[in-house]
């Protein structure tokens, strides 16, 4: 019988596996892909918006030598902490069923089974991209997911999105020999929450015709050598060899609902949780980090739910 089991290795869970071992608990970190997942899937030359000592947790340094780190830098730091700590992990790991009863939780996985007293989902959102749900998205041509500039030099592009991961790309694919670079924007402007120095740049290279924009538009179908955007001027067909649709991406509520965590009924699915413990609706299951946000994945980050790891470790030492 372990005293918490934590699902997932982001920066968050590990944190939560730190308190934990501090407290002198046995836990377990349970992961269903690698060590800081959604940090690996970034774009290989991702720079943070927070400074390194805002992603710092465990009490070990990040020290950086970018004015903002990187993901290789951020990489590097959790793989230390991770180390340093010598925490309890089972990578690669997908639960298979995940059950509460009065007396504990029950998580199995393909190799074993395993009960704790208490849970923590500190899961990231990563791997469910909002659809387009347009004809022709199915086609190999298009990519919910951006990893560098390279494979796309010399081709027409679209990129779909106003907010930091499609103006990061927008800009990369552009400077790295993009043949054209267009963005898709449903809203009037460029986000306004976009970085800072990125922003401007984004604005700046649009007035100048270096990328082009369509505002208030979205695509309404893909085809093989073309792509067909509804806009305030009509339809306009575009040469497009790709289509890289920065939409973001969705948390999967199977893991709280399996637990009987409730949803708020607001537009973004808000789990049911104690602001002060983190605990659930449900006695023993606590949330931590982007998922106390629901399908709202801005509101959490590293830097502002660190403190959840501790939240959640004093009162279940507490109990």
């Amino acid at each position: 019988m372990l005293d918490v089991i934590i699902i997932g290795a982001g920066p968050i869970g590990l944190a939560c596996g730190i308190a934990a071992k501090k407290e002198g608990l046995r836990y377990l970190i349970i992961e269903k892909g690698m060590l800081v997942n959604s940090i690996y899937n970034y774009p290989l030359n991702m720079t943070f918006f927070s400074t390194a000592d805002r992603l710092e947790i465990g009490d070990i340094p990040f020290i950086s030598h970018n004015p903002k780190p990187t993901r290789a830098e951020a990489l590097e730091y959790y793989r230390r902490v991770a180390h340093a700590w010598a925490l309890d992990l089972e990578l690669y790991t997908p639960i298979t069923s995940i059950k509460k009863t009065q007396e504990h939780i029950e998580v199995e996985t393909k190799e074993a089974k395993y009960t704790a007293k208490n849970i923590i989902l500190a899961t990231g959102f990563y791997d469910r991209p909002y659809l387009l749900n347009v004809p022709g998205e199915e086609l190999p041509k298009v990519t919910h997911y951006y990893k560098e500039p390279h494979p796309y030099y010399g081709m027409d592009l679209v990129v779909v999105g106003a907010a930091n991961s499609a103006v990061d790309v927008a800009l990369e694919t552009y400077r790295k020999g993009a043949k054209s670079v267009t963005l898709v924007v449903r809203e009037n402007e460029i986000g306004q929450n976009v970085k800072y120095w990125a922003r401007p740049d984004i604005n700046n290279r649009i007035e100048e015709g270096s990328i082009t924009a369509y505002f208030q538009s979205e695509i309404v179908s893909i085809h093989p050598k073309k792509v067909c955007l509804q806009t305030p001027k009509g339809v306009r067909e575009i040469a497009n060899d790709f289509v890289l649709a920065m939409t973001g991406y969705q948390p999967d509520f199977s893991l709280l609902t399996d637990l009987g965590v409730d949803l708020q009924n607001d537009p973004h699915k808000t789990p049911v949780y104690n602001t002060t413990t983190m605990e659930s609706n449900q006695k023993g299951v606590y949330l931590a980090g982007v998922v106390c946000g629901g399908l709202k994945t801005n509101k959490w980050f590293i830097e502002n739910s660190r403190i959840h790891a501790d939240q959640i470790i004093a009162h279940i030492a507490q109990s």
